[in-house]
């Protein structure tokens, strides 16, 4: 019989594809709410990004329905409204995630920066690195913000692309830097591509 080890508590997890402009989300969501957004999610990303979650939750994260099919209600409640809300977002519609959020893969210094950064950043706004470092106390911690952007486990409903360089650089981003455009463009923050 396996055993999970003491300090491993087994939570339930269910995931389900989305097709988007930007390319397929894994959408992932445990009782509390949606816990992880992965962008490009090809086999070889799924198959990463579930390991990490059956890692970290204990045991292999179950399929549902595949919210590609266009259907907006999915038997989990927080990926039927994290599909219907992302394709809302994608055309154009919705300017405020309501899905409920699982904070479970974020901790310290990153979730606080991350929880600043959804309940200050709206939709068509942006916010430097140096700027959010100051909404959560650390004026100097510019470098730390960035890296909290880029351990981000809910991109696009926790909107990361929406934090760039003081310059006017638009910094990195773990979707790609042209999946980080497109989604500026969509908030009118950035002219949309030419081609």
């Amino acid at each position: 019989m396996n055993e999970t080890p003491a300090s491993t508590t087994v939570r339930s997890c269910s995931w389900t594809l989305h097709d988007t402009p930007v390319g397929p989300l894994l959408l992932a969501a445990t009782d509390e709410g949606l816990v992880n957004v992965v962008f490009h999610a090809d086999s070889a990303t799924a198959d990463r990004a579930l390991a990490r979650l059956e890692g970290r939750f204990g045991s292999r994260p179950a399929r549902v329905d595949d919210a590609a099919s266009g259907r907006e209600s999915l038997p989990h409640p927080a990926l039927g409204v994290a599909a219907a809300e992302l394709a809302s977002y994608f055309r154009g519609e919705l300017r405020a995630f309501t899905v409920p959020l699982d904070w479970s893969l974020s901790g310290g210094f990153n979730e606080r920066v991350l929880r600043a950064l959804a309940a200050s950043v709206p939709f068509g706004v942006s916010a430097g690195y140096q700027d959010l470092a100051g909404r959560v106390g650390e004026p100097g911690a510019a470098r730390a913000v960035g890296v909290a952007m880029g351990s981000n486990p809910l991109p696009v409903v926790v909107p990361c692309h929406r934090v760039v360089e003081s310059g006017g650089g638009l910094g990195g981003f773990g979707g790609g830097t042209e999946t980080k455009r497109a989604l500026l463009a969509l908030e009118g923050l950035l002219p949309q591509p030419l081609f």
